[in-house]
């Protein structure tokens, strides 16, 4: 089985590249999907894999197999970003949830196509919203995966962590964290700028209150400031309404934890000093990874096959953060880690004009379908 998944996967390598190329031409922001959405389902059907969509949001589950035995869970995320890509906004993949979705329904076309049988069931899922950090917990709420017993991600990665033909089984992600922040103070005449609040003064204050957090050397840990919007069209007011953005990351979920905490006091203290009045509304968050040892040898094990000992590389640690993970925070019985894959991925993840070695879709399937059989019980 283990040629046979090789053999078919290098022939099938042009499709997939089509297949790629279409999706990547077709991105849609999270939670609008649709299309997207409605392209899953198509190649679905086309394998003779039930499945189910919601109406209350975008995404799409499979379900092949008749669910007495393990339940087998394989995951992809299908958003892209809104960019400035050349000098026009748009809906952009840059961080390789093209080729995610790619691998996954060529892994599902392999498995099908080569006859495999699943011993319970495996449930493809195609997730929305992971940039958004919300679409992991969307199918969570909807106990989508409560009798899943094992799954398996996977996401590209860029060049300054592995190479072409190295892939890792698992990534390490950090938390990660978005706030949005309101700064409310009061207009006045620029001469008379005592009679104000002013809100740039604010954002200021907050600015450098955030830059002299101390941070634990030992964990790495960041927060900065990455949107602020302020004032009008008139210069000589004092202005009154400010927003501004927060990205905050830490290696560790007790790291992340403290850091929220040093960074409310912070901003509150900072920007009401002046007597203005702050709101801090926490938009998105993501889990570090946690480790599974068993998952991580399996992947392992196909990785080897595939790319052969030198291509087997240990899990790199970034400052990424990954929605993914929420799946094994939320379900203590799930047993799942996330591949690395590496493609000479550059300039960087998130990049406008983020580009990747495509040959490397192929070790991506293979990996995947390996470790979904060796999981299925079909080979050891």
């Amino acid at each position: 089985m283990k040629e046979k998944v090789q053999e078919w996967v290098d022939k099938k390598a042009a499709e997939m590249k089509e297949m790629y190329h279409y999706l990547h031409e077709h991105a849609e922001i999270s939670w609008e999907e649709k299309e997207t959405t409605k392209f899953i389902c198509k190649q679905l059907d086309a394998l003779d894999i039930p499945y189910k969509t919601f109406s209350d949001q975008t995404g799409a589950v499979g379900l092949w197999g008749n669910g007495k035995g393990p339940t087998i869970g394989v995951r992809t995320d299908m958003d892209a970003l809104w960019q400035n890509v050349n000098g026009t906004w748009k809906a952009n993949h840059s961080c390789g949830h093209d080729a995610h979705m790619t691998i996954v329904l060529f892994t599902l076309k392999c498995l099908k196509e080569l006859g495999v049988e699943p011993k319970g069931m495996i449930k493809s899922f195609f997730q929305p919203a992971e940039e958004k950090g919300a679409g992991a917990l969307s199918f969570v709420h909807k106990n989508l995966l409560d009798d899943v017993d094992y799954l398996l991600g996977l996401h590209l990665r860029p060049i300054q962590e592995m190479r072409f033909n190295e892939a890792s089984p698992a990534i390490y992600h950090g938390a990660a964290a978005s706030f949005k922040g309101r700064i409310y103070g009061l207009q006045a005449h620029a001469a008379r700028y005592h009679l104000g609040i002013n809100v740039i003064d604010s954002l200021t204050a907050i600015n450098m209150a955030i830059r002299s957090i101390p941070l634990n050397p030992i964990i790495p840990a960041s927060a900065k400031m990455t949107f602020v919007q302020g004032g009008g069209k008139s210069f000589n007011i004092i202005p009154d309404y400010a927003e501004f953005g927060i990205d905050v990351r830490a290696q560790t979920n007790e790291a992340m934890d403290q850091l929220i905490d040093q960074l409310k006091r912070s901003i509150y203290h900072a920007g009401e000093a002046n007597g203005a009045k702050v709101e801090l509304e926490l938009l998105s968050e993501m889990p570090a990874a946690s480790n599974n040892a068993m998952m991580e040898d399996v992947v392992s094990a196909s990785i080897k096959e595939v790319l052969g000992e030198k291509g087997l590389v240990s899990p790199p640690v970034t400052p990424g953060g990954e929605d993914f993970h929420f799946y094994p925070k939320s379900m203590e019985h799930l047993q799942a880690t996330m591949i690395g894959l590496g493609t000479d991925l550059k300039p960087g993840l998130h990049h406008p004009n983020m580009s990747f070695e495509l040959d490397s879709l192929v070790n991506g399937v293979k990996i995947m379908a390996l470790s979904v059989l060796r999981l299925n019980g079909d080979i050891k």
